[in-house]
């Protein structure tokens, strides 16, 4: 049976974020996952999941300046002294929360940068924050982003985020597969998921048009997570969505 986390840094935009604990597990979700938190210290988040019987199933690594646009950091050369303390960082949250995954963004290819100068800087990254996670127990994945929404995000496919993968060679480290960025950037997603199922270390949802709930746009998600789970999928699928229509659609997979 697929399980639903809720993209807290999403989903019930209308809550303050130390809100939306509560609102996640009474809409049902036993895990959470979120960006980087900025501004909140890690003890507050770990007193919010044991009061409200969740899990956090992920969070990402901090990503530069989100306000002021950035997207990830990770193959900037210009700011890997800043990567770096930043996977310090994204351990201590990790370790506070017991959460056994943490995502890296990549970011936005830097203006002036050339991509296979990007790439290095990327590959080297990974496999510095893979062996510090490693040390501690944590997984570290790494995500292709569609750029239609975040033009020149640098991870952009599956198999250029593959291919990236196999340059760091880390054992620690896995693809975090999304599937309505890759539903914009190369579709196939059933064949995409088999094919690269034993790359896979966590995934998420929202449907195309619009990032809405499944249901309400093109992807066949009756077809799509029962196809998952039935691949042996056994991670938590995270609801990162811009929400219309609450949250009635996860009832017929939740039987």
């Amino acid at each position: 049976m697929v399980k639903f986390a809720a993209n807290i840094s999403m989903l019930f935009p209308e809550l303050d974020f130390l809100d939306k604990y509560k609102a996640a597990a009474d809409a049902g979700f036993k895990a959470v996952e979120h960006l980087y938190p900025e501004g909140f210290e890690p003890e507050q988040l770990a007193e919010k999941l044991a009061a409200n019987g969740l899990v956090q199933a992920l969070h990402n690594l901090p990503a530069g300046d989100w306000a002021g646009g950035d997207r990830g950091i990770a193959c900037d050369p210009a700011r890997v002294g800043e990567f770096l303390d930043s996977v310090g960082r994204g351990i201590a949250m990790a370790k506070a929360l017991n959460c056994p995954k943490i995502n890296c963004l990549a970011g936005k290819l830097p203006e002036g940068i050339a991509p296979e100068k990007a790439e290095d800087v990327l590959v080297e990254n990974l496999r510095f924050a893979a062996g510090e996670l490693k040390k501690e127990g944590i997984l570290l994945v790494a995500e292709a982003i569609n750029t239609f929404d975040i033009p020149g995000f640098f991870l952009r496919n599956t198999a250029q985020t593959l291919a990236v993968l196999d340059k760091v060679g880390s054992d620690s480290l896995l693809y975090q597969y999304d599937i309505y960025h890759m539903q914009r950037m190369e579709g196939e997603l059933a064949n995409t998921i088999k094919a690269s199922f034993d790359r896979i270390g966590h995934i998420q949802l929202a449907d195309n048009p619009g990032r809405h709930e499944p249901g309400t746009g093109e992807i066949n998600y009756d077809y799509l997570l029962p196809f998952i789970d039935g691949l042996g999928y056994d991670g938590w699928i995270g609801c990162e969505y811009v929400p219309q229509e609450g949250f009635g659609w996860m009832e017929r997979f939740n039987g």
